[in-house]
């Protein structure tokens, strides 16, 4: 049996990872901003729509990071700067404008080595590669994914409706009718394993999900709510349960198209199950025996590694599980 991290978690959070700095004070300054630009070490990674070039590099995958003179047009976002003084951006563009022979496919399910030739380029997005990735790759991905989404949907000002300006490196929008300046948005979600006094775990199905997809409970904070209330809240008006004591676990980054998923257990005091159907297809208690025997016979599968929902599930149980969807 694994060790359970410092934070309460069974292993890490795969998309809260990352190894660079990501040097807030020089997003204002323009002339730095061109300097690091034009420094031959510079690196880029290109994303469209949440989707970035990798190759297989050994036993691993890695992010394909081009110098900036081979970099495409498109918006630029400043990453960070990792500890060597190596300058990271994202650019806004077109894959096939990045890969000179354009890229070997558009990867659309969780991403194997063997699936993958040595120096083959194929696109992929955080669901397919996260879990592969090293962390400074894993990091510049998640940061740049969420950029790019954000900036797509953000480009005019909500004042007044005229066209946004690109500023700070990416990260600020300002109104150059007004003045007003716009920042990325983050969506706070809380995600949380119900348990009970008999030790059984709670998981359940969207109604858009197929049989035996399951997973763990999860909502949107709603304004002037605290993230404990909006654990009780969210399991209640879901699966009709009501939960004490909720304890936070971890978070991490979800830029589908912009989460924060805060991670909590949670003890019922309650275990009758009254489901929203709109929400909720199906919910089932689980014992560890049970939830073995499941995914041992393949009637249950659980969300991917890469997701925090697999290691609230995987802390419940004590290991690692099998059976991704």
């Amino acid at each position: 049996m694994e060790i359970i991290t410092e934070d309460g978690l069974l292993g890490p959070l795969l998309l809260a990872r990352g190894a660079i700095d990501r040097s807030a004070s020089l997003r204002g300054d323009a002339e730095w901003l061109e300097r690091a630009w034009a420094d031959g070490a510079t690196r880029v990674v290109v994303v469209d729509d949440g989707q970035a070039l990798v190759r297989r590099q050994g036993d691993g995958v890695a992010l394909v990071l081009l110098p900036t003179a081979d970099a495409p047009k498109g918006e630029r976002y400043l990453l960070g700067i990792d500890a060597e003084g190596i300058s990271y951006f994202a650019v806004a563009a077109s894959l096939t404008d990045a890969e000179p022979s354009g890229p070997q496919g558009r990867i659309v399910a969780p991403l194997t080595l063997s699936a993958l030739r040595e120096g083959e380029a194929v696109a992929a997005g955080l669901r397919q590669v996260g879990s592969l990735l090293g962390d400074l790759d894993a990091g510049l991905l998640v940061h740049a994914v969420a950029l790019e989404v954000w900036h797509a949907t953000h480009e005019f000002c909500p004042r007044c409706g005229s066209r946004t300006e690109v500023r700070a490196g990416g990260h600020v929008r300002v109104c150059p009718e007004d003045g007003s300046q716009h920042f990325p948005r983050v969506d706070p979600a809380v995600i949380m394993l119900v348990h009970d006094d008999e030790d059984r775990c709670l998981l359940a199905r969207g109604p858009q999900w197929p049989e035996g997809r399951l997973s763990v409970l999860a909502g949107f904070v709603e304004p002037g709510e605290s993230l404990e209330h909006a654990v009780a809240r969210e399991v209640a008006e879901e699966v009709g349960v009501r939960v004490a004591n909720p304890r936070y676990l971890g978070s991490q980054p979800w830029p589908f198209p912009r989460s924060l998923m805060l991670g909590f257990f949670a003890r019922a005091v309650s275990t009758d199950l009254v489901l929203d159907q709109e929400e909720i297809a199906e919910a089932r208690w689980f014992s560890r025996a049970e939830l073995w025997a499941a995914l041992d016979s393949g009637e249950v599968r659980l969300p991917p590694e890469v997701s925090i929902a697999r290691r609230l599930i995987e802390t419940w149980y004590g290991e690692p599980l099998t059976g991704d969807w």
